[in-house]
């Protein structure tokens, strides 16, 4: 009976995604296949896949050992021994299971190696370690090249980020950048990045990737903290700096000023260290944890009434004092009454201050000059050491003092304009109608309330009592 082969095709690359290339490969395999009078029962193709890349699976590769290990085939016809494997621990898996099994065959097209003899064996493992120098000493000068392009400030090339044109990713996409600015302003205004995306999705807004159903959550996060928008060039997701100690600039025009970015990446930043007071990024309720029992002042939180229908009479949520969360259980209220005469109170609040209150200034930060001054400092440093005015030695206990006193600057310049940023994109509150305010997301609607309210009071309505009192909700000011 003729031996069960199967044929194993791979190439590293398909730009076009027309697999051209494996299909040569899985042609010439079959007719060496034939001139050996074996029979090819199966074709494993692993197209556009690496081999030499430790972190990627070749699924079809890995089903290949596994049918071979299990007897489902009796041996493997590859176009050439690279194809196979490019690491030697690959080589090494393949080698054990000819070991276990003395009579599988193997060929490939490009030369005759038999891994089931000792000297088929060392010869394969010579070609895979040549094949594995190959690809290092190739992976070494893209690298090289890469690096360069990016210490010039230009791009690697690829498909343009969200917020550049597509046919001209150095030319900004105005429509794009219109609603990265707007979320940015949602953000330091405390509104979620997963609202946003929320948004973002349902109105088909920032390129999701092809095939995927949403964006996650670290996507959007990226579109909006990239340091492509102020211009900055990355290398490996680090903000490259040249020899005088100031980052790269790119070659595309920019989105954000430096300042703009710096205050959205620190509010970012900050959110996922858990400093942000007052927990108002997840609830679904305007006043939960904000309202209060009259009784016991345990916490209040909104509760969904599950037989509310869309057009029905009753309320959707109440407000109740619950003994599950250590209270009275005494205390509860219909929602939407208590939810818009808090609104009503906040923005009339707001709005008299807005009457009486000054601009705000488009203040800089006032120690700007001092960490120019650092930065060139450091740049000196490294010039003398390249002048071998000062040695290494003296570089390497000099700058570190530096570089420390630049990032604990530049942290302080990130928080000023977090702060200032934030303050302009909370404080727009003056104008708002009441319609717009339950239209805004629930975060900016907490903001707003928090601005001017620090808790809310609900006092018990007593016995028999229906009417919406607005004498029983106590607002309590900041």
């Amino acid at each position: 009976m003729a031996r069960k082969v199967g044929i194993y095709t791979r190439i590293s690359r398909d730009d076009e995604g027309d697999a051209l290339g494996v299909g040569r490969q899985r042609t010439d395999c079959e007719r060496l296949a034939d001139l050996r009078t074996w029979q090819p029962v199966k074709v494993y193709e692993d197209n556009d896949v690496s081999a030499f890349k430790r972190n990627v699976v070749r699924d079809e590769f890995e089903l290949m050992l596994k049918d071979l290990q299990a007897g489902l085939i009796d041996g493997v016809v590859a176009y050439d021994l690279d194809r196979l494997a490019r690491q030697p621990r690959d080589l090494e898996r393949l080698i054990e299971i000819f070991d276990e099994r003395p009579r599988l065959e193997f060929a490939t097209v490009t030369n005759d190696v038999n891994l089931g003899s000792a000297d088929g064996r060392t010869m394969a493992r010579i070609m895979v370690a040549f094949a594995n120098k190959s690809s290092h000493d190739t992976s070494r000068r893209i690298k090289r090249k890469h690096l360069e392009l990016a210490q010039q400030g230009k791009a690697n090339g690829g498909p343009a980020p969200y917020g550049w044109q597509k046919d001209d990713r150095n030319k900004v996409d105005p429509v794009a950048a219109k609603h990265i600015r707007a979320a940015q302003k949602e953000v330091l205004a405390g509104v979620r990045i997963g609202t946003i995306r929320q948004r973002w999705h349902a109105e088909g807004i920032g390129n999701p990737r092809e095939g995927t159903k949403r964006m996650a959550h670290h996507h959007v996060e990226h579109i909006l903290t990239n340091p492509r928008l102020c211009g900055y060039r990355t290398y490996h997701g680090e903000i490259l700096h040249g020899d005088d100690g100031q980052p790269v600039m790119g070659e595309w025009d920019p989105i954000n000023t430096v300042e703009e970015w710096e205050a959205v990446s620190a509010a970012v930043a900050e959110r996922k260290q858990g400093r942000r007071e007052g927990d108002t990024l997840a609830r679904k309720y305007l006043l939960s944890g904000i309202a209060r029992c009259g009784l016991c002042k345990s916490k209040i939180r909104g509760q969904i009434n599950r037989r509310w229908k869309p057009g029905s009479k009753g309320t959707k949520y109440t407000y109740q004092c619950s003994q599950v969360n250590g209270g009275c259980g005494k205390v509860g209220r219909v929602g939407e009454p208590v939810d818009k005469l808090i609104a009503r109170l906040a923005l009339s609040e707001q709005r008299e201050k807005a009457a009486t209150a000054v601009a705000p200034s488009d203040e800089r930060w006032p120690r700007e000059a001092e960490l120019e001054s650092t930065l060139t400092d450091i740049a000196q440093l490294i010039e003398a050491e390249k002048a071998k005015t000062i040695t290494v030695s003296s570089l390497l206990q000099l700058l570190p003092g530096k570089e420390r006193e630049r990032d604990a600057l530049k942290l302080e310049r990130a928080r000023f304009y977090k702060e200032q940023k934030q303050a302009e994109a909370k404080g727009n509150t003056a104008d708002l109608t009441e319609d717009e305010f339950f239209a805004l997301p629930i975060e900016r609607q907490r903001e707003i309330v928090l601005h001017s309210i620090t808790a809310v009071l609900i006092h018990p309505a007593g016995r028999g009592k229906r009417k919406f009192d607005p004498d029983l909700i106590e607002p309590i000011w900041h």
